[in-house]
């Protein structure tokens, strides 16, 4: 997973031509350090239709503002920039992958 920062967020996000996950983590939470080798798992399937990254709260404390992360670890999906969907919490690989081709079923 790519990190991202207020710097390189929009750029990333606005400009795939894939769909987009973006987990907002924090590195001092233990759920987020449960989720994180789940979502790696799924990236390596995932690689050729959708682009994985991650934001650490603390360090872009205004993505986590504007995405209102006040829970971690969240997840937000975006489809041509825009936002189609968000978790939060700990999600089991099947449920990630199951909401994964709800969300971006058209792809």
């Amino acid at each position: 997973m790519q990190h991202l920062t207020r710097d390189n967020f929009y750029h990333e996000t606005a400009g795939s031509t894939l769909p987009v996950v973006v987990m907002f983590y924090a590195s001092w939470c233990p759920k987020c350090a449960m989720v994180k080798p789940i979502l790696r798992n799924i990236e390596k399937g995932q690689k050729k239709r959708i682009r994985f990254f991650e934001v650490d709260v603390d360090e872009s404390p205004e993505l986590s503002a504007k995405y209102d992360t006040s829970t971690v670890p969240a997840f937000w999906f975006f489809q041509n920039g825009e936002p189609v969907g968000v978790m939060q919490g700990v999600i089991s690989e099947a449920t990630f992958l199951y909401r994964l081709k709800k969300i971006f079923r058209n792809s």
